[in-house]
């Protein structure tokens, strides 16, 4: 595929070492720094999707959780991502001792979201899940959520998903949802192919998210939207010619997902670093907050990847 580069380019590798750098210095050896003032200032993910914290929490605690059943991994993992916020899961288990499929009821759901709602928020930020008020007919949008969730169960999915071998067919499956538009059917796709149960590989494919085509059309010239997910596919089988001294996780370079998530986040650097590159957003809206938590890094058990040796500095 031939492509014409545009002046984010080079920032788009430059911010992929520089963010990565940041993250070793944080959580692995203060021996590697970043001296980029915007990454520093302000809030961007990891260059490596399951390496953000609310990723890890669900990989170790959910995910690599021992002596599960698949049908129930499936739904507690539906289940922490309708939210994404890690205190609704760690209170839900508070109240209900184990998150389990077996007892999943979205009356008593529901009615414990109402009480834990009262005092802090249940959703994450991170992006929008729709209300679902039109496909479910409930006021409430955690109940239709949960009605969401219903609809899967009842056609299946927990079965059904861990039979596919394809991330594209995952993909076909949860667009397959009311409510579910293109962005969280992926999302959710991705988050069952880390299980050791799914065959599916990151690889297989990709969806370019509203951020991510922001940030490809700041990178390169002329791109149709029919040329995305190519585009991404490039930037993934490509990342050796740019990441020099790159130090990614051992073994598993940036996968697709990875590749398009780092669009986004350059859209958002570019508005600070080169203005001129306009879109429809303007400004970054969070500065970075350091949380001091340690973060034990796990990877996907699928990956194989060592503990010892998840990065060779």
């Amino acid at each position: 595929m031939k492509l014409e580069p545009n002046l984010g380019f080079d920032y788009y590798w430059h911010f992929t070492h520089e963010r990565q750098k940041a993250f070793l210095n944080k959580c692995v050896t203060s021996k590697i720094n970043t001296s980029d003032v915007v990454i520093n200032k302000y809030k961007f993910t990891n260059t490596y999707r399951c390496l953000d914290r609310t990723s890890q929490f669900l990989i170790k605690n959910i995910i690599n959780h021992d002596n599960q059943e698949p049908n129930n991994l499936f739904f507690r993992i539906m289940i922490f991502k309708l939210f994404n916020k890690v205190s609704t899961w760690q209170l839900l288990e508070k109240r209900l001792g184990e998150v389990n499929i077996e007892y999943f009821s979205v009356t008593s759901f529901a009615e414990i979201l109402d009480q834990i709602k009262e005092y802090q928020p249940i959703y994450s930020n991170a992006y929008i899940v729709p209300s679902g008020m039109r496909e479910y007919g409930r006021e409430r949008k955690h109940e239709n959520n949960l009605l969401m969730l219903k609809f899967m169960l009842d056609n299946n999915f927990q079965d059904k998903i861990w039979e596919l071998k394809n991330l594209k067919d995952i993909y076909d499956l949860f667009i397959s949802v009311p409510t579910l538009g293109p962005f969280l059917a992926y999302q959710y796709a991705i988050d069952v192919a880390y299980s050791e149960f799914s065959e599916a590989k990151e690889s297989d494919f990709i969806i370019a998210g509203p951020g991510a085509v922001r940030g490809i059309q700041k990178c390169f010239k002329n791109i149709s939207p029919k040329q995305y997910s190519s585009v991404i596919f490039w930037m993934y089988e490509n990342q050796s010619k740019y990441l020099e001294d790159f130090v990614g996780l051992n073994n598993h370079c940036l996968q697709p997902i990875d590749c398009q998530n780092i669009f986004c986040e350059v859209d958002k650097y570019l508005r600070i670093v080169l203005p001129e590159l306009t879109s429809n957003r303007k400004k970054i809206k969070q500065v970075y907050k350091a949380n001091l938590d340690k973060i034990e890094i796990q990877t996907p058990r699928k990956w194989n990847l060592s503990k010892e040796n998840l990065f060779i500095i």
